[in-house]
């Protein structure tokens, strides 16, 4: 008798409880996701962290893994989107990058900014008189997003980069 009210309770647990406490486990991880959405879409400016993979793979911006400084913006709108990524690296960190991305250190025209006043104005950044830049534009066909990039080199041993990679859909 005894064993069979333990076998009915293992049972009801099984059967309602397992499910539930898993109901309750995804809701929650649900909640959180849309949070974390939430934030980040309303966000006015640049946030000092890593963007996810999955923008790092849709706007072709393939950070080196030993940056620092890393912050990244995204706007959307419906002609385009615009995903503006800053970063410090090393010297072989921006050969890496720039291959990654398709072109090389011998694209970079020294003294050119390659990103416009509109797209630095978005997220507050300055290319001054007195900095080295050099800046190279990366264009692709649509749908690939076309990269805007401009290095500050005044440290060669560890360059600033600033990326804005424009896709239209």
């Amino acid at each position: 008798m005894i064993l069979r009210r333990c076998l009915t309770l293992l049972v009801i647990v099984l059967l309602i409880g397992v499910p539930a406490g898993y109901l309750l486990i995804s809701a929650e991880q649900s909640r959180n996701s849309g949070l974390d959405k939430e934030r980040e879409s309303s966000a006015t400016g640049l946030r000092e962290n890593w963007p996810s993979k999955m923008k790092r793979r849709v706007f072709e911006v393939p950070i080196p893994a030993k940056a620092t400084e890393v912050a990244y913006y995204e706007t959307s709108n419906w002609k385009s989107s615009r995903f503006y990524v800053t970063f410090r690296t090393t010297a072989a960190g921006l050969d890496l990058f720039l291959n990654r991305v398709g072109t090389t250190r011998s694209e970079l025209k020294t003294g050119e900014v390659t990103i416009g006043e509109r797209d630095a104005s978005t997220v507050g950044w300055t290319f001054g008189p007195d900095t080295l830049w050099s800046g190279t534009t990366h264009p692709q066909t649509d749908p690939r997003p076309t990269q805007d990039i401009t290095v500050n080199l005044t440290d060669p041993s560890s360059p600033e980069v600033f990326v804005v990679s424009t896709t239209t859909p």
